[in-house]
């Protein structure tokens, strides 16, 4: 049976880094493993749809766009991997407020094994966030990655209800890459 690891976390918390040291750990151990980038995967799903430019997604109808999703799930789903990380947001920050990277029926859709919400202290991130000069991020203040913990904490749980699955909260304080990765292995693999 392929478990589904979905692994979320708030921009700063080291996430992708902590990704690719899972994926190195249990490859090295000889287990089938992938990264399902959900939003790469999005965009190779939109060039069916004749979309050409990653740009272009975001102009599209909402209907578009979750047709998009489902497809993405859909092929998330069928991945026969022993261990599926699927890379993803748990949340989208907008104008109009927080929106679900992971709503309902794309949970069901993917129906996930473990749900992972990477995360730091507050300062961590925001010192992250402040010294990446390979990314632009949004500065935004202490108090605000606070609030963002928070309703990531809600949304894992609430993802929890949802599927079933268990979540698992793992700190990634800074120069602990390695420990909060094999905590991540620890997860999946039950020891």
């Amino acid at each position: 049976m392929t478990k589904r690891v979905i692994i979320v976390g708030i921009p700063g918390v080291g996430k992708s880094t902590v990704i690719t040291r899972v994926f190195e750990i249990l490859s090295q151990q000889g287990i089938d493993t992938r990264i399902a980038e959900f939003g790469k995967i999005m965009f190779d799903q939109a060039k069916q749809l004749d979309i050409n430019n990653r740009d272009q997604l975001r102009k599209l109808s909402i209907d578009q766009q979750r047709t998009l999703q489902e497809m993405t799930a859909n092929f998330i789903n069928s991945l026969g991997n022993d261990i599926v990380i699927i890379d993803t947001h748990l949340l989208i920050s907008t104008e109009h407020g927080f929106y679900p990277g992971l709503p309902m029926k794309l949970l069901n859709i993917i129906n996930p094994t473990h749900l992972v919400l990477v995360t730091a202290s507050p300062e961590e991130i925001f010192n992250r966030r402040a010294s990446d000069s390979s990314r632009q991020r949004d500065l935004v203040s202490i108090e605000q990655i606070k609030s963002d913990l928070r309703v990531s904490e809600s949304m894992i749980s609430t993802s929890s209800i949802i599927t079933g699955s268990p979540f698992y909260l793992i700190h990634n304080n800074t120069d602990q890459i390695e420990a909060a990765s094999n905590s991540i292995v620890k997860v999946i693999l039950g020891r």
